[in-house]
């Protein structure tokens, strides 16, 4: 799977808020595009052109170097049929992959769940940031969720681990007695340990990592410094999930949506050198996704909620490239204004799931659904 047999590595970046499809992966030769977007329209001297078609938006261009080398690749196209354009909805569907009820169990959560049947390793995924996203939920699967990594874990400013857990018990009990006992208290209990047991395997591997690379400072330089810092500590951790936003920019989309991508497209490259430096880069594949596209047609100042929108993934062992067609842009082809999503997200998530984690993606996804091929055999170049 990876050119030196490490266990494959998921790290999912999260573009919350819907990025504007349209003006980060520019059609710039469709006048359409020209047409639609009066005032938002990226001039074709100005993008970054990929091939003869597609170009990346101005702020883009450390990952025009990544692509360049062959180690991006575009996935057009993608969603779902009956996009809501809701925030909340659309980006719970993609978290559990479940279009028509509500789910109760995330993705991630079940892959986790796969790759570490037992719960043997309460790190085996991580996310970094506040709160847990539902992707990475699911029954009897233990997740760090990192916020401050100098701080991660219950009760770290007490140093004994006797006393430690002792303290959490405490807690344990209080609170099983105020909200019932049985699986609650055991849920409880158990979570707690976890997070105790997490953060001992944390600090131990983060107090070896030293690094050339100086990330900028910024929310998402700062996440994938940390996601950097873990995976060199090499503890184990298969799955880890960040985010960065909003990109909901129904106004004053230019000056922010440069300033978002400036940051995203500088963090990246930033990551890649850091593990390319530690050596810790050839079994990591990176995806990024939002909740959906952005109305093909500006509102004069920003762009609204739209349907289908494009995923990237990044890595070594990644087939570069464009992935799927661009959807058509002419007016009578669009849904209520908006491009009609041509892969569905299931399918992008049963190529990493199948090809790179080596997992059965059909009780994942719940179903089975059309794999465009953008996992390859690693190079080692990134």
């Amino acid at each position: 799977m990876t050119s030196k047999d490490k266990p494959p590595v998921l790290v999912v970046l999260q573009l919350t808020g819907g990025n504007d499809y349209l003006n980060t992966v520019i059609p710039y030769t469709d006048q359409n595009y020209y047409d639609s977007r009066q005032s938002l329209r990226i001039d074709e001297d100005s993008s970054l052109k990929l091939d003869d078609q597609m170009a990346l938006h101005p702020t883009m261009e450390p990952m025009r170097q990544i692509y360049q080398r062959g180690d991006m690749a575009v996935i057009h196209g993608v969603g779902y049929e009956n996009s809501p354009r809701s925030h909340f909805r659309s980006m719970d569907i993609w978290h559990t992959c479940e279009p028509d009820i509500i789910g109760t169990e995330g993705w991630l959560g079940r892959a986790v769940r796969d790759l570490d049947p037992t719960g043997e390793n309460p790190v085996t995924g991580v996310n970094i940031g506040q709160g847990l996203p539902r992707a990475m939920l699911a029954p009897g699967v233990s997740v760090a969720s990192v916020a401050d990594l100098s701080t991660y874990g219950l009760l770290t400013g007490i140093q004994r681990e006797d006393l430690r857990s002792r303290m959490l018990q405490r807690f344990v009990n209080m609170y099983g007695q105020a909200i019932g006992t049985g699986p609650v208290q055991d849920y409880l209990g158990q979570t707690g340990l976890d997070a105790l047991k997490g953060a001992g395997i944390l600090k131990e591997g983060l107090s070896r990592y030293t690094s050339g690379v100086e990330y900028a400072d910024n929310p998402i330089a700062k996440s994938l410094r940390d996601v950097a810092m873990i995976h060199t500590a090499d503890v184990g951790t298969r799955v880890f999930y960040t985010q960065h936003g909003s990109f909901d920019t129904h106004a004053s989309q230019a000056p922010t949506f440069d300033n978002l991508w400036t940051d995203v497209s500088g963090a990246i490259s930033d990551f890649w050198d850091d593990l390319r430096e530690h050596d810790a880069h050839d079994n990591v594949i990176m995806f990024l996704f939002s909740e959906f596209g952005r109305r093909v047609r500006d509102n004069g100042s920003g762009t609204d909620h739209g349907a289908a929108g494009a995923c990237f993934a990044i890595g070594p062992a990644v087939e570069g490239g464009m992935h799927r067609e661009y959807p058509d842009t002419r007016a009578e082809a669009l849904d209520q204004g908006d491009l009609v999503p041509n892969q569905d997200f299931r399918g992008v998530y049963s190529t990493i799931l199948e090809d790179w984690l080596d997992l059965d993606p059909v009780p994942i996804v719940n179903g089975h659904f059309e794999q465009p091929d953008f996992v390859g055999t690693s190079t080692a170049s990134t």
